[in-house]
This record gives structure tokens, C-alpha cells and sequence, in this order.
């Protein structure tokens, strides 16, 4: 069996909207894990490629979430309409979409000002 060359987490946790920090998957339909696995397929990446649905992955503040490893690329505010130049720029051709990086600064950071009652700091 091939080693993976890619495993993507995806954040299906599950909150109430109105939750203060929001939450990546309100209504529990796994849509943007299902459409990155799908495109996966389509472009033949699968099996050396694994998609995974990962429970909170604590950046909530930046949701919808994933993270890319084995480079440990954090991606936040992802919609459906990004799964393609994630596919293409990323998992293809290796490269960063930096418009969706989660800032070091503020991965597992209880400081980050996108934190609700954090924004004045």
C-alpha cells in the first residue's frame, strides 16, 4: 500500500449558529468534506490522497476549517467554492493559497483578535 502524500482533516463540528464561536458545519451536512472528496476523486488523487472528516479542530473563530498534512497547511473561512483551487493549487501543484492561510499567530492562540471578546487587544 502507498503511503499517503496527502491527509486533509476537515472540521465537521457541529454548533448552534448563533454560537459566540461560530462553528464550521451548522448544518451537519458534511457538504464541504463531500465536495473536496469528490473533486479528489475526480482528479484520480485517490488512494495516496485521504479526505477525513475531523471532529473541532479548535479554530473555530476561523470556520469553516481544514489542515493539509503532512505540510500543515491551516486553511479558514473555506466555502465550497474554494474545493477547486485547493484541489488544483494545493494538492496538485504543492503551492499555498495565502488568502486562506490561518495566520501562525493565531493557530491555538487564545489571544488571536478574531476570537469574540478578543477584537480590542
Amino acid at each position: 500500500m502507498t503511503a499517503f502524500t496527502h491527509h486533509v482533516f476537515v472540521c465537521g463540528n457541529q454548533r448552534s449558529p448563533d454560537h459566540r464561536r461560530g462553528c464550521c458545519d451548522p448544518a451537519g451536512s458534511d457538504k464541504l468534506r463531500n465536495e473536496l472528496k469528490s473533486a479528489v476523486k475526480q482528479h484520480g488523487l485517490t488512494p495516496a490522497l485521504r479526505v477525513n472528516k475531523a471532529g473541532c479542530l479548535e479554530q473555530c473563530e476561523h470556520g469553516p476549517t481544514m489542515v493539509i498534512y503532512p505540510q500543515g497547511i491551516w486553511y479558514g473561512n473555506v466555502s465550497v467554492e474554494d474545493v477547486p483551487r485547493i484541489v488544483e493549487e494545493t494538492l496538485v501543484n504543492g503551492n499555498v493559497i495565502e488568502e486562506l492561510v490561518i495566520a501562525d499567530e493565531c493557530l491555538n492562540n487564545p489571544s488571536c483578535p478574531h476570537i469574540v471578546g478578543n477584537e480590542g487587544s
